[in-house]
């Protein structure tokens, strides 16, 4: 009897604390949803949440990574691309399936006080992709490139986070699915990281060190 009831104390815990989170997740939600409401970020967050606005960009990088790297652009490239796969398929078809949190659009009960500003799909919430995937990059990115020009830090990290922030100002996410997709992408970003370094050691190698153990 006593460990049934301190099973249910613990229980009993842990859905006060969950329940507790996911109010906060809401009020947190309705303050950028609503509270940053204006004309500007109506027109511009939608479409930076829009991959397709961003295919220019990613032109522009593979050219330049090919351009600049050659074979090791190429690698690059590749690298980027699994790293997206990794996240994207972890998010959509695993985490996404397992949770299956209502998006706050398409909440019964709760998009009564949803600004909805993109049309809102019929996938679940949690974890976002799109937080997953952008973070993903932009974490293999700065692994890669942080040491030889120091604003690729803070570029890729805003790049990701303000396309995570136009998911939740459009209505689609709550900001709970932004950060665990965003750490999620973190992790396998860094996770990749590693492993191109493991297979390709020569590109951390600064010159300038070799230049000066030379002399």
């Amino acid at each position: 009897m006593i460990l049934i009831k301190q099973l249910y104390t613990t229980l009993s815990v842990v859905i006060f604390m969950l329940e507790y989170i996911l109010n906060i997740d809401q009020e947190i939600f309705l303050s950028i949803n609503q509270g940053w409401s204006n004309s500007f970020f109506d027109w511009l967050l939608p479409i930076l949440r829009n991959p397709f606005s961003w295919a220019p960009l990613y032109l522009f990088l593979i050219i330049f990574f090919i351009r600049t790297y050659g074979k090791t652009g190429i690698y690059i490239v590749a690298m980027s691309l699994v790293t997206v796969g990794i996240t994207d398929s972890v998010s959509s078809h695993i985490i996404k399936k397992k949770i299956e949190r209502v998006r706050p659009c398409n909440d019964p009960v709760f998009k009564e006080d949803v600004t909805l500003r993109v049309r809102c799909g019929s996938g679940f919430s949690f974890t976002s992709s799109h937080a997953a995937n952008h973070f993903g990059l932009a974490l293999f990115w700065i692994f890669l490139f942080g040491r030889k020009w120091r604003a690729t830090s803070l570029l890729a990290i805003s790049w990701a986070l303000l396309i995570g922030i136009s998911q939740v100002y459009v209505g689609v996410h709550y900001p709970l699915d932004i950060l665990v997709g965003g750490l999620f992408g973190i992790l396998v970003g860094l996770g990749t990281g590693f492993l191109f370094k493991s297979f390709v050691p020569a590109f951390f190698i600064n010159k300038a060190d070799i230049s000066t153990s030379d002399e």
